[in-house]
């Protein structure tokens, strides 16, 4: 069997970032490595992940059974769950390594993040292929998970080279030299999502040990196996003792444990506008004996739009509006859940939207052909349930796909979209985190933009139009954090689409860019005099 494609590309040069090329399951070779790789994962299953503090396994006594989403008889393994105990001694572990890594130079805690990213390249099929069982990832969205974990590492490698040197600052005086460095802060709580179960905690985490700091990764409860072959990569690439604590565990008491420590002088977070808001007023106190403000980086959702225009080429907008709102089953902070479309081509594209849903494939993630796979869990598949009745009830169905017999085995819920006529409507405003897509009329394109903007959330929104003055329009006042341009709205790419947004949606510079590792950092101005004479002889030692 010939190797996938992006397995004969070169490995990035170090000098240089490159972008992890992605599968092309177009190509035979392609689809039979991958399907090699979910038969050979699933003859491993069940995997347990255990907590690792100060690089030791710890295997408390209770523990969590993870079910796989596609299929609620496919155990696909055990993770501990930790308790205070566990947190306080993760806590502790972190803090002592922390001042030890924070002076390593940027060259050494590159060379870990890149040697950990080799190691996932070559076992990214192994990873992607649980991802499908533990997450219910479909084939390329799985694959894509990984491949931005690899860059993550990378990129956040070549960030902490770039900004290890001083910067130099302009004088004041004759004589003097001013520098701007960058230190760590000390010990980072990252508390990851399941939706992107790979890239969104290797990114923080990668970020947080590039800068020198500790780390207590607390994966979400949903997918901690796949978070546990990371730890396992980083472990095999040199990882010291402590600099990165795993404690698995549920979020009222692993993740609380991290937030109201005075040892924990930072917290980045993704998921929910709840638990991301709770999170941020929580960090505002200063606790007794604490003698520092925990910094927060959140990111929380979004309730995304796209704007079709009467002008735009409505064959090359539908099938990204169905990749943006159905791709892994509507379960991104980027996916569209709002079609606002004006006036003029509503009812065509209506037609064509009905279609195109109807057309949707519901399967297992295990599935090649799989377009919309299974919800994470019972109570993401009651959610998106209550909003379809309420869909029911007070909007206009313009399409709906039942998984059938699915929603017997897994947690499986229909893909559908419809028309609502208030902008206002908390089928319009709420975060579903479903493959719902709500439909909305504009009278044009002005309408249009104050209905996308009418939303508590900043995060990512897309137009199509062939129209130059509507497409400068937009960059003037779409509220987004990303912004597409006749293109689908999902899939940012590290360094090339730096992903963050404000509002409701988050704080903090956006991931996979330029800003995004001087939140870990302190940033200290030097001074000193050059006027003085001579200077004293090193003590002999």
């Amino acid at each position: 069997m010939n190797p996938p494609r992006a397995f004969t590309e070169a490995a990035p040069d170090e000098a240089a970032f490159r972008n992890e090329p992605r599968l092309d399951f177009s190509l035979d070779a392609d689809r039979r490595a991958f399907a090699e790789a979910l038969g050979e994962v699933r003859q491993s299953l069940p995997l347990e992940a255990p907590l690792l503090i100060d690089d030791h396994e710890v295997r408390p006594g209770d523990r969590l059974e993870i079910l796989s989403p596609n299929d609620l008889g496919l155990r696909v393994g055990w993770s501990a769950l930790a308790g205070p105990e566990e947190a306080e001694r993760a806590i502790a572990s972190a803090r002592r390594a922390a001042e030890p890594w924070g002076r390593t130079s940027a060259a050494e805690r590159a060379g870990l993040l890149r040697r950990t990213a080799a190691a996932c390249r070559r076992r990214r099929l192994a990873l992607a292929a649980l991802e499908v069982y533990e997450a219910g990832k479909p084939w390329r969205e799985a694959d894509a998970d990984v491949c931005e974990a690899i860059d993550f590492l990378n990129y956040y490698a070549a960030e902490a080279e770039r900004l290890e040197p001083p910067a130099p600052l302009q004088p004041w005086l004759p004589g003097e030299r001013n520098e701007l460095r960058y230190l760590p802060l000390g010990v980072v709580g990252v508390v990851g999502p399941w939706n992107f179960p790979m890239a969104i905690p290797v990114g923080m985490m990668a970020a947080a040990v590039a800068a020198g700091n500790a780390v207590i990764l607390k994966p979400a409860e949903q997918t901690p196996l796949i978070a546990w072959q990371l730890m396992e990569l980083l472990r095999r690439s040199g990882l010291p003792a402590g600099v990165v604590n795993f404690l698995p565990g549920r979020g009222e008491i692993a993740g609380r444990a991290l937030v109201q420590s005075p040892e924990v002088n930072m917290i980045a977070f993704t998921g929910s506008k709840s638990v991301g808001l709770e999170i941020i007023a929580e960090c505002a106190r200063v606790g007794p004996g604490q003698r520092f403000l925990k910094r927060v980086v959140a990111e929380m959702g979004g309730k995304n739009a796209i704007i079709v225009d009467a002008s735009a080429d409505l064959d090359a907008a539908l099938p990204e509006i169905l990749s943006s709102a159905y791709g892994f089953s509507g379960q991104k902070c980027s996916a569209c859940s709002r079609l606002i479309v004006v006036a003029d081509v509503y009812a065509d594209l209506a037609r064509r939207l009905a279609e195109g849903v109807a057309s949707l494939r519901v399967a297992p993630a295990w599935e090649p052909g799989c377009q919309v796979g299974p919800l994470i869990d019972a109570e993401a598949r009651q959610r998106v349930e209550g909003y379809l009745t309420r869909a029911e009830a007070e909007g206009r169905r313009i399409a709906r796909v039942e998984p059938g017999e699915l929603a017997r085995q897994g947690h499986f819920a229909p893909a559908a979209a419809y028309a609502i006529e208030n902008p206002g409507h908390p089928l319009a405003q709420e975060e579903i985190f479903g493959p719902l897509l709500t439909v909305l009329a504009a009278r044009d394109f002005d309408e249009a933009l104050r209905i996308a903007n009418g939303t508590d959330y900043a995060l990512t929104g897309g137009v199509f139009s062939r129209t130059p003055s509507h497409l400068a329009l937009a960059r003037q006042r779409f509220v987004c954090g990303n912004l597409y341009l006749n293109r689908g709205i999902t899939g940012a790419i590290v360094g090339r689409q730096p992903f963050g947004g404000w509002r409701l949606s988050g704080v903090g510079s956006k991931a996979g860019g330029p800003d995004y590792l001087k939140q870990f950092l302190i940033a200290r101005t030097e001074t000193e005099n050059l006027t003085r004479q001579g200077f004293a002889p090193e003590a002999s030692t």
